[in-house]
């Protein structure tokens, strides 16, 4: 930590979402993006604290249709972070829940959203071999 309390910019990208915003904010951003776009999920999507290998995603929000795949989400992170195929993506939900890649992303949501009304999802890498 920086003198005095403050925080520097690297330790603040260390903390996740939930934990650099606080409750009231994050519904109150749920709420406005649920008003303009009422058929869309809002999904954050961070790197597992405990992962050291993977990239940071540079965009962290999403916005995604209900009648998507879990399936379909994963391949579209694994996408966005340009994994070789030797490199397994393992994603779970509120940082502990494996979900089927076949359900629907509002039935994940519909399941395990947020109390402030996010889905949190969680990736890290896992070595494939063969």
């Amino acid at each position: 930590m920086s003198p005095l309390g403050s925080s520097t910019s690297l330790e603040l990208n260390l903390l996740s979402f939930k934990q650099r915003k606080r409750l009231d904010s994050r519904i109150h951003e749920v709420n406005r993006v649920k008003s303009k776009f009422p058929c869309k999920i809002p999904v954050i999507v961070e790197r597992s604290g405990r992962e050291k290998l993977l990239p940071q995603l540079q965009k962290i929000k999403f916005l995604v249709p209900p009648e998507i795949t879990m399936g379909q989400f994963v391949d579209m992170i694994r996408s966005r972070l340009s994994l070789p195929p030797s490199c397994a993506l393992c994603v779970m939900v509120n940082e502990r829940q494996m979900v089927s890649i076949s359900m629907t992303m509002l039935e994940v949501y519909t399941t395990h959203r947020d109390q402030d009304g996010f889905l949190y999802v969680t990736y890290m890498s896992h070595e494939v071999f063969g």
